[in-house]
C-alpha cells in the first residue's frame, strides 16, 4: 500500500507529530449532537467546524465513521438522497464534525433538491466557525459536473475546501497517481481549493490518518497554535 506521500504529494506533507496529533483528536469521544432542517435549527457553535460534502453515495457518512473509528456514529445507506438534513457530530475537544446533504440525486423531487441545496448554501454562507470543507469524490469517477455548484459556492464566499477521493479500494493501486493528477488539474485555478488531495477507503483505512493528520492541522491554526516540529 503506497504512502503519504503517494496519496498526495505535497511541500506540506504532514509530520508525524500531526499524523499522532490527528489520531489523538479522532480517538476522543464522539457522538450526534444535532439534525438540522433549517438554518434557525443549526445549533450554537461549540469550535471548530469541518464540514463533508458530495454527491450522494460518494460515502460521507462512511467516512466520518472511519474517522472516528465508530461503525455507527453516522448513519449508512445504499439508498441515495437519504441525508436529508446538517447533521451535527461533536467532540469533547469543542471540534463538530457536519455532514452535509448529498447532491446529483436526479430521483428526488425538485422541491426537496431546492429546500436541500438552500440549506446547504445558507450555511456554508454564514457559518463563521467553518474552518473547512472537505469534497468528496469518488475515486472511479474524479470530478463530476455536479460538482461544479458547489465548488462554486466555495470559491463564491471564500470558504477553504479540499478534495477527498473515497473508495480507495475500488481502484487500482498503480493507478492511484493518475487519478489524483486528474481531480488536480480540474481544480487547479479554483481559488478557495487547498492544493492537497487525499485518496481514501472507509473499508481498509487507507489514507484516514493522513486525513485526521490534515484535520489537526486545521485545528491548530485555526486556535493561533503552533504547529508540532517535524519529525
Amino acid at each position: 500500500m503506497p504512502g503519504s506521500a503517494d496519496l498526495a504529494p505535497s511541500a506540506s506533507a504532514l509530520s508525524a507529530a500531526e499524523i499522532e496529533a490527528g489520531r489523538k483528536l479522532f480517538a476522543g469521544s464522539w457522538q450526534f449532537l444535532a439534525a438540522a432542517g433549517s438554518l434557525a435549527a443549526i445549533p450554537a457553535t461549540t469550535g471548530v467546524e469541518f464540514a463533508f460534502a458530495g454527491r450522494s453515495n460518494v460515502g460521507k457518512s462512511s467516512l466520518i465513521n472511519a474517522l472516528t473509528g465508530r461503525r455507527m456514529l453516522a448513519r449508512t445507506s445504499h439508498t441515495p438522497g437519504r441525508t436529508q438534513e446538517l447533521i451535527f457530530f461533536a467532540s469533547q475537544a469543542s471540534v463538530m464534525l457536519v455532514d452535509l446533504p448529498g447532491y446529483g440525486y436526479a430521483a428526488a423531487p425538485k422541491a426537496k433538491i431546492a429546500s436541500w441545496t438552500a440549506l446547504t448554501r445558507g450555511y456554508l454562507g454564514s457559518r463563521g466557525a467553518l474552518a473547512r470543507v472537505y469534497v468528496l469524490l469518488d475515486a472511479r469517477h474524479g470530478l463530476k459536473p455536479a460538482d461544479a455548484a458547489l465548488l462554486d459556492t466555495l470559491d463564491r464566499v471564500a470558504v477553504s475546501y479540499q478534495l477527498v477521493l473515497t473508495k480507495a479500494d475500488e481502484v487500482k493501486p498503480a493507478d492511484y497517481q493518475a487519478v489524483i493528477a486528474r481531480v488536480r488539474e480540474g481544480c487547479a485555478r479554483r481559488p478557495a481549493a487547498y492544493p492537497d488531495i487525499v485518496l481514501t477507503s472507509a473499508r481498509t483505512g487507507h489514507g484516514i490518518p493522513e486525513l485526521r493528520g490534515a484535520i489537526a492541522r486545521v485545528i491548530a491554526q485555526r486556535r493561533g497554535a503552533r504547529p508540532p516540529d517535524p519529525t
